[in-house]
């Protein structure tokens, strides 16, 4: 058994949910990145990726240097433990159509895992797996 401890990702990037959506895409940008994991004293609250900003915040005509994470975050975030199976994993994004789940143990954000890593690691050879694996081109 595989599990998401072994794979996940452990270079995190943890905002604020009263940060604006400005810094929050130039983060993501500086760190190449697709999302910030939204944090309340060291808890989990929330995820914001980059499409979120698009779709959510700058397609609705929102103000990105005023608009806050908060307004645009994902707060019914899934999580899973680093303990879990990688099949779990690849199950719960399935069931609850997301492309990344943080990781948390004991109450602690320790990782991210993404349908890119679930790629890499169960089937390298595929073509999501090759893209993932390639450094980003922004």
């Amino acid at each position: 058994m595989t599990t998401v401890g072994e794979f996940m990702t452990t270079r995190l990037v943890t905002m604020n949910g009263n940060d604006t959506l400005t810094a929050a895409a130039q983060e993501m940008r500086d760190s190449a990145i697709g999302d910030v994991v939204v944090t309340d004293g060291g808890n989990v609250v929330g995820i914001v990726t980059d499409r979120d900003i698009t779709v959510r915040a700058v397609a609705e005509n929102m103000d990105p240097a005023s608009t806050r994470l908060n307004q645009i975050t994902t707060k019914d975030v899934v999580t899973v433990s680093p303990h879990d199976d990688a099949v779990s994993a690849a199950d719960l994004m399935r069931t609850y159509a997301v492309r990344r789940l943080p990781v948390v143990d004991d109450g602690r954000l320790v990782g991210l895992v993404s349908m890119g890593d679930l790629a890499v690691e169960r089937e390298p050879q595929s073509v999501l797996a090759d893209i993932s694996a390639d450094d980003p081109n922004n």
